[in-house]
């Protein structure tokens, strides 16, 4: 079992996905939107209008 902690594990796994969009429209880093969508999903996003949602309501 590993011991790191779940962000690490997430950053390890998704860290290595190529960021398509333009340098021009990243005001946040692709893995910290990545990482809010895999928490929405486990707290039942059904959608992004549910993990912004959900986003806003606990930051």
């Amino acid at each position: 079992m590993d011991n790191k902690k779940p962000i690490e594990m997430i950053e390890e796994y998704f860290g290595k996905v190529k960021d398509p969009r333009k340098e021009r429209t990243k005001d946040h880093k692709l893995i910290d939107i990545i990482t809010i969508a895999i928490c929405g999903v486990i707290c039942g996003a059904e959608g992004w209008t549910d993990v912004v949602h959900g986003y806003l309501l606990f930051s």
